[in-house]
């Protein structure tokens, strides 16, 4: 049987054999309700404060200041709707990139359909913010800044401490969705200048469907949902105790093996990344070469199109992506791509490759194989190709 070699760690990750150790007895024994005030209670409300702890340890926050969440784009709606509408009274302007995630894209387009004025700043062709160019369009209605701290296809990683510090020295809320970066490299709230933070589970080998939205202490917004008192007032609904407890679990490893990970991610990726460079022509690596998620690769290769190339690379055993998989289904070009200034024919002929710690150097040599000779095969198709190499424009 031919061996699946996983690259689409971006999407999601396997949970972790310690990880769903730590939730099982909050599914069969220990299922109580941590807002009930009898033992079973009371011993999941102390499990999913440990929880809080784990978290917190890795940003460097108070764990008071940690709110759990359904995931990263219910994180992303309470932070951008609950400041619409907290702050609505100063002004209706929010600043974000031409680059985010969908959860953040759409929110802000919902918003504009409210009535809020939204600037989408524009990236260089490495995919960074230019923080003079953020200070410039700081306007006296400006409520929330929103910049995404690594992007998650491209990988770049933006500046955030500096972004952060504009945003507080103009008095405006700083939210970052930090999906992708929470877990694989160092974050720390308080000397980022952060005010409201996203993060996922699954992103770090714990469970799907919890997340948690950092929210600084002062920064007072009224929750997204309404139906209960849990989570101090702030976000109703019955926590998701086994969830809470798995991604408490994550968020510990990967603190603990984060600086041995990135090391062995980022040798990967650069083996990946030359690899790919040098065994196939006309290929182009997308975003920041150096400032970059440890285990993102994200290449365009010309005369070929995506999903075909995906699908025949997935024949062969190789789990990859096109882009973010919330977009997956969609015939668009990666709002990304083109917003660093890729055409749309080779924006379309792009691939994501996103590591995880499991993975080995003979598995990156094996991609390359592999993605050199569903190239070759595709461009042995393509006119477009043909009429390059005969000089045809």
């Amino acid at each position: 049987m031919q061996k699946t070699i996983y690259l689409d760690n971006a999407a999601t990750t396997a949970v972790r054999p310690e990880v769903l150790d730590a939730m099982m007895p909050f599914f069969t024994e220990w299922y109580g309700n941590p807002s009930s005030v009898h033992e079973f209670g009371a011993l999941c409300n102390v499990a999913c404060d440990k929880a809080r702890e784990q978290v917190a340890k890795v940003i460097n926050a108070d764990p008071k200041d940690i709110y759990f969440t359904s995931g990263g784009t219910e994180s992303d709606n309470w932070a951008l709707k609950s400041a619409a509408l907290a702050k609505k009274e100063k002004g209706k302007h929010i600043i974000t990139t031409k680059i985010e995630h969908h959860a953040v894209m759409e929110t802000c387009e919902f918003l504009e359909r409210q009535g809020y004025e939204v600037t989408y700043l524009d990236v260089d062709d490495q995919g960074l913010v230019d923080p003079g160019a953020l200070e410039k369009a700081i306007r006296p209605d400006t409520i929330i800044i929103s910049v995404m701290y690594a992007n998650n296809e491209i990988g770049t990683v933006q500046p955030i401490r500096e972004i952060g510090r504009i945003a507080r020295s103009h008095g405006i809320l700083f939210h970052t969705d930090a999906v992708q970066a929470f877990g694989h490299i160092p974050i720390d709230v308080n000397e980022d200048n952060i005010d409201l933070m996203s993060a996922s589970g699954h992103k770090i080998h714990g469970p799907k469907g919890v997340g948690f939205l950092y929210m600084k202490k002062g920064v007072k917004l009224p929750p997204f949902m309404n139906g209960g008192h849990h989570e101090r007032g702030r976000r109703a609904g019955t926590l998701n105790v086994p969830g809470i407890v798995g991604m408490g679990k994550a968020a510990e490893i990967a603190s603990g093996e984060m600086s041995k990970n990135a090391k062995h991610l980022s040798g990967l990726r650069d083996r990946l990344i030359s690899g790919l460079s040098e065994a196939i022509p006309y290929t182009k690596l997308n975003g920041h070469p150096t400032k970059r998620l440890p285990g993102n690769v994200n290449m365009s290769f010309r005369f070929v199109e995506g999903e075909s190339l995906l699908m025949l690379v997935d024949e062969k055993g190789v789990s990859a992506s096109t882009g973010s998989a919330c977009a997956s289904g969609s015939l668009d070009p990666s709002h990304v791509l083109l917003a660093i200034g890729l055409p749309h024919e080779i924006a379309h002929g792009s691939l994501r490759f996103s590591l995880s710690e499991e993975n080995t150097e003979e598995e990156m040599d094996y991609t390359v194989k592999v993605v050199k000779e569903v190239v070759e095969r595709l461009r042995s198709m393509s006119p477009l190709y043909e009429d390059m190499l005969n000089g045809v424009a």
